[in-house]
């Protein structure tokens, strides 16, 4: 009877679905940026939502540096147990890898596509002193007079979107290379450049506040946030769109049911009220899954390189 009982037990236990792998009572979210910035403060609007999911402590670890390569390290080499995760953006996990490929880890296969947690268009202003109130006036501007503009850096979003602009419009506005954002758009305000490309929610308070003129949304469609801006498609340049993304990441090798687990929490999270809400105020919009996301980074690993290299850009 007990050898019958035993083997009983045995083949219960045979037919049972393997349990899902318990999380760790913390998770660490790396952000490979500075504190402040936009990916720094999503990830803290997650994280103080991710822990009642998970029934974990959430925690935010800024890792800023080297385009993010510092904090994308970072993650590649911790542990894959889901207790690390990356939230990047397309410009620290896509177009800083192309530029300067890293030594010290593999940009696709030292990662494990989570979410794509938002995408964010992007838009072109100008300061108010340049005295242009539309993208056919600034083009005819160009044409006759040498104008600047800022950005984060070479090879930076900013820096690609204004020379995707260059190239469509026959143009040539010189570029102006900052260490960061902050100091491009405070220099923008200062009258020392004359325009700028970034993210629709670094600069909408400055265009809401009257302090920059917005000529274009780098984008297929308009934004409900600026409903009269046209799109650079509507304006008869269809190539010049750069719209950035926020995506999370796991080390490479983490089981697939971790994955899952936190995929769904981050599902759960951005479906709350208070969540959509910001995200609806900050005009972001298009969150995936990790085929989804996984095949947009496919996308992006394969059209970036050949744009990049036409358009003449470098990473120094």
């Amino acid at each position: 009877m007990k050898r019958l009982r035993g083997w009983l037990f045995g083949l219960c236990c045979a037919t049972l679905p393997l349990a899902t792998p318990a999380l760790s009572d913390t998770l660490k979210i790396v952000v490979p940026f500075a504190a402040g910035g936009p990916v720094d403060q999503l990830a803290r609007v997650l994280a103080s939502e991710l822990g009642p999911q998970l029934n974990a402590d959430v925690i935010v670890d800024d890792r800023g540096g080297a385009g993010g390569a510092i904090g994308s390290e970072f993650v590649a080499r911790a542990t894959p147990d889901g207790t690390t995760m990356l939230l990047a953006s397309m410009g620290s996990q896509v177009l800083s890898p192309i530029l300067k490929p890293p030594t010290t880890y593999d940009a696709v296969k030292s990662f494990e596509p989570v979410m794509l947690v938002a995408s964010i268009p992007s838009l072109l202003v100008v300061n108010q002193q340049l005295g242009v109130g539309t993208m056919k006036d600034l083009i005819a501007k160009a044409k006759q007079e040498k104008l600047t503009y800022g950005s984060a850096g070479p090879g930076t979003t900013m820096n690609i979107a204004v020379e995707m602009l260059n190239a469509a419009a026959g143009v040539k506005i010189t570029h102006v290379p900052y260490r960061g954002a902050a100091p491009a758009i405070n220099d923008l305000l200062g009258g020392h450049v004359d325009m700028l490309n970034a993210d629709l929610p670094v600069l909408l308070p400055l265009v809401k506040a009257g302090s920059v003129k917005a000529l274009a949304l780098f984008a297929r469609e308009r934004t409900p946030l600026l409903p009269d801006l046209p799109t650079t498609k509507e304006l008869g340049l269809p190539s010049v769109v750069m719209e950035s993304w926020y995506g999370a990441f796991l080390p490479a090798g983490t089981p697939p049911q971790v994955r899952d687990k936190i995929e769904r929490a981050l599902f759960a999270v951005i479906a709350l009220p208070a969540v959509k809400q910001r995200f609806a105020d900050n005009g972001m919009h298009g969150t995936l899954g990790h085929e989804a996301f996984a095949a947009r980074l496919k996308q992006d690993f394969a059209t970036w390189p050949d744009t990049i290299k036409t358009l003449g850009i470098t990473g120094e």
